[in-house]
């Protein structure tokens, strides 16, 4: 980590929002990460929802005319990350970032919102379009939440970004997630010896 200009993926931007300590696991600790039951099943259900998603049109996001792409591979060299998107809806000159979760919740989830806002952030530089809002896609309710790209929001992927990379180099373990109910599945909760 002493090269300044390392990139981050979209993910470590959600996984520091969610808890430090597993993007200060998965750079300093790399070979320690074990793959959980909940990421092995979050990886069948992507899957599944693709399949279905190419029956669908941009309907259910209120984009009946939009052109959809899966799987979208972005980079950003001002921001030093990239990403693999789940779909983009695009209209034009105007993108909207999808994300899938296996979540019921992602009405309340800040990560995923930071999330969508980074893709959109990618999307803007890689593609030079523009992008206002995205939305985060619940894989067992099928509703669907839209997220403005606020200038609050994007601040935010900028501070983190500097902040993941800023920790990194230092090789300091950050403070744990103060939600201690997120560790209860965490794949790397057992090297965390100071939260239980």
């Amino acid at each position: 980590m002493t090269d300044p200009a390392f990139y981050l993926s979209v993910t470590d931007l959600k996984q520091w929002a969610y808890c430090p300590r597993v993007v200060f696991f998965s750079y300093c600790m790399p070979r320690l990460r074990p793959v959980t039951f909940k990421m092995e099943a979050g990886i069948d259900a992507h899957e599944q929802e693709a399949d279905r998603e190419r029956r669908r049109t941009g309907r259910l996001y209120g984009l009946p005319e939009a052109d959809r792409i899966e799987n979208v591979k972005l980079q950003s060299d001002s921001l030093l990350l990239r990403g693999q998107l789940d779909l983009v809806l695009r209209l034009d000159d105007q993108v909207w970032p999808v994300e899938y979760k296996l979540s019921r919740r992602v009405s309340i989830a800040s990560h995923f919102k930071l999330q969508v806002a980074a893709y959109g952030m990618l999307l803007e530089d890689d593609w030079e379009v523009r992008c206002s809002e995205g939305f985060i896609y619940s894989l067992p309710t099928r509703q669907v939440e839209r997220v403005t790209l606020t200038s609050r929001l994007r601040r935010k992927v900028r501070s983190t970004l500097t902040e993941i990379r800023d920790t990194l180099k230092q090789e300091q373990m950050p403070a744990p997630t103060p939600k201690r109910g997120r560790c209860v599945n965490c794949e790397f909760r057992r090297f965390c010896n100071d939260i239980f």
